[in-house]
């Protein structure tokens, strides 16, 4: 036997005698890396670790570096410095970066955090109007004044400049028992330029059914290009096509970027959830729930579509149990009368209860009902002029303003959180949870709220210590949501949105062990 195997031996037999909880304690300290190779030390380390990570986790790291290359590196070795094995990473950019434009900026980003945790973790890169970070504690909320979002609720703000200001967040994500994959909404390149909606749903299903056995998994993150119509549609039709457990928030108005491949044209991508049914013995359950507040109330009555100019959204309407057509000018006075005063007419939305035939593949055709808001654009003589399509004769909508009920709608959203905390922390009943992260959509906060830090207060005063990552986006996508708009009428079943201007979304993630 030579003196090289000798060494050998006595290395491992070293190794083997290092106590399990000294292992444990050690192990538990390296970063992402580090932690990964010392898991393929030898079976023993290996179970050590993972008993390390045996329970969900959220990491999650801002840089202001006008740098693109060193504000990725910060980030990705702030995600890292602690064990994780990531199963998925968002990463928010905010502003412009030296040297790049927007699309560059994002191709770039994702290819430097996909060379750091891996080829196999899906990666999606974003352009964000702001992000909301609680490093320290302490939340960094970001706002180009000059962004449309903001200027939709704030018309009379003087913007002085331009912001140059740039950040970038990095979201990483650990979900034992649960797989993780990114499945991109496609565009025909020929024409007609369609979406493949049907495919879409299709790889959804398809990849939900082979991980867990059922067809609709436990949450989708969703981010739409914004220069794709149809996008808001396409949210409604995915509410109708999945299980009401399925829950789905995201960014529709976006920019984003996935894979590398040039050959495709993408107008969304799903981040598609589903828990393994084969999981390994131990491991508990991760559990998705999202919570919306909005700074939307209704105003005036409820007026029917009597009609619809062709190839534009200028419609005609009148009030319910009425015959006489109401011309635009007069719907946007009686909409002041209501209100008591006239405000900016871009500050004004309709929500359209629309009732439409939907069907997929060879599945039969059903019917569902969706509340969509379209944001008034103007009037006419005859008409009132708002953005967005299929709007129909027959559809009933209501108005809809940003007042001050937007703060009491995050007070209810700051209860509801806080009884979830409280039952969670119950050591008697069955419902023991902890919350390891959540992620927050937002159409602008206090800027639209009024108060500082408004969008994060309800999670951090609820969950402190708990990571927490943000994004600002136009609007928002939340579905399954707790908050459920007014009925238009005492008969009328709750109708659900799944698109919101002027909302907060509230992605909270627990684990039951």
């Amino acid at each position: 036997m030579t003196s090289r195997t000798l060494r050998q031996i006595g290395t491992a037999a070293t190794i083997d005698l290092i106590g399990e909880d000294l292992l444990h304690n050690i192990v538990g300290r390296l970063p992402a890396t580090s932690f990964a190779s010392a898991a393929c030390v030898s079976r023993f380390w290996n179970l050590v670790c993972d008993r390390v990570l045996c329970r969900p986790k959220l990491s999650s790291a801002c840089s202001p570096n006008p740098s693109l290359e060193v504000a990725v590196e910060e980030v990705v070795n702030k995600v890292l410095s602690e064990p994780i094995r990531p199963h998925f990473a968002i990463a928010s950019l905010v502003g412009s970066f030296e040297n790049y434009e927007a699309e560059d900026a994002l191709e770039e980003a994702r290819g430097l955090i996909t060379a750091a945790v891996g080829t196999h973790v899906p990666v999606i890169t974003h352009c964000s109007l702001g992000i909301i970070s609680d490093e320290s504690q302490e939340v960094t909320y970001m706002l180009p004044i000059a962004s449309p979002a903001y200027r939709v609720f704030n018309p009379n703000v003087l913007i002085q400049g331009k912001s140059n200001s740039n950040r970038i967040m990095l979201t990483v994500g650990f979900l034992p028992g649960m797989k993780v994959t990114a499945i991109p909404l496609l565009q025909q390149i020929e024409e007609p330029e369609t979406l493949m909606f049907d495919k879409f749903v299709t790889d959804i299903r398809e990849f939900s059914t082979s991980v867990s056995g059922c067809n609709s998994p436990a949450a989708i993150i969703m981010f739409g290009d914004r220069y794709h119509d149809g996008i808001i549609n396409v949210v409604e039709k995915m509410d109708y096509a999945m299980s009401p457990k399925t829950v789905i928030v995201g960014d529709p108005f976006s920019r984003f970027q996935y894979t590398k491949d040039p050959h495709d044209v993408y107008a969304a991508v799903a981040l598609v959830f589903a828990v393994e049914r084969n999981k390994p013995p131990g491991i508990g359950e991760t559990q998705f729930h999202a919570v919306l507040a909005s700074r939307l109330s209704p105003v005036g009555p409820t007026y029917k579509v009597s009609f619809v100019r062709k190839n534009s959204t200028w419609i005609a309407a009148r009030r319910e149990g009425s015959h006489e057509n109401i011309d635009g000018e007069t719907l946007l006075n009686q909409v002041y009368d209501a209100l008591g005063k006239r405000i900016p007419r871009r500050c004004l939305f309709i929500a359209v209860t629309k009732k439409r035939k939907c069907s997929f593949g060879q599945e039969k055709a059903g019917c569902m009902t969706s509340l969509t808001f379209h944001k008034v654009s103007g009037t006419s003589q005859e008409y009132l002029h708002v953005f967005g399509v299929d709007i129909k004769t027959g559809d009933t909508f209501r108005f809809y303003h940003p007042s001050d009920a937007g703060l009491s709608s995050v007070t209810a959203v700051s209860s509801h959180l806080r009884s979830f905390n409280q039952r969670g922390n119950n050591t008697t009943g069955g419902d023991k949870h902890e919350v390891f992260g959540g992620l927050i959509f937002t159409c602008g906060g206090e800027n639209f709220f009024g108060q500082s830090n408004i969008d994060s207060s309800p999670f951090l005063d609820n969950f402190p210590g708990v990571t927490l990552g943000g994004t600002l986006c136009r609007r928002v996508i939340g579905r399954g949501v707790l908050t459920l708009y007014p009925k238009e009428s005492q008969g009328q079943k709750a109708v659900r949105s799944c698109v919101h201007p002027g909302g907060i979304v509230y992605l909270i993630m627990s684990y039951t062990p």
